[in-house]
This record gives structure tokens, sequence and C-alpha cells, in this order.
């Protein structure tokens, strides 16, 4: 069920926007899109092969932060909530995608959620909540069993579990360390919200697929590789 009972003046100065970047320079327009009201963004260069992301991102208000070498976008967004917990008044970690499949307004009714329910450790984002538009029938159908596969092993029901739009506070983000390869860390994080026994709920948000985001989404390859990743982690009792 939705939240939307929002009581007093929310403001955003204590969140920081995470984006970890790989190789688009279309984070420019991302950034550029964000509303003013959020004060703190910090891009994760990935090591992106040459300077066009860099330069991208250095165009903008954001934050710039490089890895020298490709480390997956797991590795991107621990390097980007570790940035931001340098600053004291940083509060809240939003999560956020490089291809501009996400919308600000849904970061809004994420934080917003949040900041009304003290209660909470994490909001997480889900389409199948909201919509999915232009998505594909071998996409819905993928999510759909990872969906499955996650509430099965991370023992947390969800309606969307590999969904990059999240919000989360700081105890949150000091105990975060993301240890998982690439797109896996979307189950780790589900796995560590089950073991930490972190307060969690679900927010409708809409997923905006267009042709740059499908290309550089994750392959079914990527699915394959996450379901090993999570299997190995529970038998060698990580989690």
């Amino acid at each position: 069920m939705c939240y939307n009972s929002y009581v007093g003046k929310i403001t955003y100065d204590d969140v920081a926007i995470i984006i970890p970047v790989y190789c688009d320079i279309m984070v420019r327009d991302v950034v550029n899109a964000i509303d003013d009201k959020f004060t703190t963004i910090i891009c994760v260069n990935d090591g992106s092969p040459g300077t066009d992301v860099s330069d991208a991102i250095r165009s903008t208000r954001a934050k710039l932060v490089e890895h020298s070498v490709n480390l997956g976008q797991g590795a991107a967004i621990q390097t980007g909530v570790d940035f931001a917990l340098l600053d004291e008044n940083i509060n809240y970690f939003v999560t956020f995608d490089a291809d501009g499949q996400h919308q600000i307004k849904d970061v809004e009714r994420l934080v917003n959620r949040m900041k009304s329910d003290p209660s909470l450790d994490i909001v997480l984002g889900s389409r199948f909540l909201g919509s999915a538009q232009n998505i594909t029938w071998l996409k819905h159908a993928m999510l759909k069993f990872a969906i499955v596969f996650s509430n099965i092993t991370s023992g947390i029901r969800l309606t969307d579990t590999h969904n990059g739009l999240r919000v989360f506070n700081r105890k949150v983000g000091n105990d975060l360390k993301i240890h998982m390869p690439d797109f896996s860390h979307a189950s780790e994080i589900l796995l560590k919200i089950s073991s930490n026994n972190w307060k969690y709920a679900e927010e409708p948000v809409t997923i905006l697929y267009s042709e740059h985001s499908k290309k550089n989404g994750q392959s079914i390859i990527n699915a394959i590789n996450i379901v090993f990743d999570v299997i190995l982690s529970k038998i060698s009792g990580r989690f």
C-alpha cells in the first residue's frame, strides 16, 4: 500500500543521489534533469575508457568520483555510498541509473516515504506497482522469474526485485558493504535486508525503457550469472 499522508515540509538537502556510470554520456542529460532541490549528486565513473564520460559529468553540477578500471555497478554504488558518508549532513542515499529510465518525481516519492515513516530503513521502487513503459515480453518474463527466485532465496516478499531505484537511511549506508559483482548487487542488497532485519517498503515507480536503456540494460547472460552468484553466496554462508 502506498503511503501518501506526508506531514510537514519535506526537504532534500540531506539526500545524496548516487549514479553509477559506465560508457554512458547520457548521464549529462540525466543529471541536468534532476530538480535543483537535490543538492548532492554523486556520479561514479566506473572505469569508462577515454574522457567522454568524465567530461560529460564535469559539465554538470554533480560531483565526480572515478574508478581507474571497470569494477561493476555494485562496486560503483558502494564507492558512491562511501563518498556520500563522508558528509555528515547526508542521511539518505538514493541509487539512480545513468541511462534515463528512472524518474526524479519517483525519487521524491521514495524519499518522502522514508522521511514520513522513521521506522523504515529502505524503500524500494517497484515497476509492477507502477508502470514499465515500452518493456519487451522477454524482459518482462525475465523480471518475473527474478521476482520468484529472489523471494524464495532472500526470504522477503517483493513485487519487483531488480529495480535500481531505491532509497535508504544512514544506518543501511554504514552497513551496506556490497561485495557481489556487477548486477548481482541488487540480489545482495535484498539478502542483506533479510539478514540484517532492515525495515523495508515498496513504492510504485515508472521505468521508461528507451532504445538506449534497452541496449545498456541487463542481459539474459547477466541474469543467469546472478542466479549462480546468489546460490554460491547462500552455500558459502555469506548470508
